[in-house]
């Protein structure tokens, strides 16, 4: 740079660092918060009310498909795959169903595995 240059750039660092405050500045900083406010209750009603609508129109199609009979039937059915599944895995696992949980106990685990899997994917979602 040439020494004209530092001039200029040094002499507009000073006009900025004595920049005056304006008399509004925080009625226009709280202006501006309230309107962001407002635009994040929104959202969240809309996308609150969005899953309340979704929810209700999804029950009421399960119940109307008859889908809780074949669901039961398929969890039996996926029940017997997992078990024969891994007693062909580890044979000495048989203190697995046979114990004090039995095979609830997987089922439970995998149940928080999805639940914590959904609360991660928020936490990624919320943070982008």
């Amino acid at each position: 740079m040439a020494v004209a240059e530092l001039e200029v750039e040094r002499a507009l660092e000073r006009m900025f660092a004595r920049a005056t405050e304006l008399p509004d500045a925080d009625a226009f900083v709280n202006r501006v918060q309230r309107r962001l406010d407002r635009g994040w209750a929104a959202r969240r009603i809309l996308i609150g009310g969005a899953g309340v609508v979704g929810g209700v129109i999804g029950a009421s199609q399960l119940i109307m498909s008859n889908l809780f009979s074949r669901a039961e039937a398929a969890s039996s059915e996926s029940a017997r795959v997992l078990t024969s599944s891994v007693r062909q895995i580890a044979p000495q696992a048989d203190w697995l169903f046979n114990g004090p949980a039995g095979i609830e106990a997987i089922w439970l685990a995998a149940g928080l595995a999805v639940v914590a899997m959904g609360l991660v994917l928020t936490r990624i979602i919320e943070e982008i």
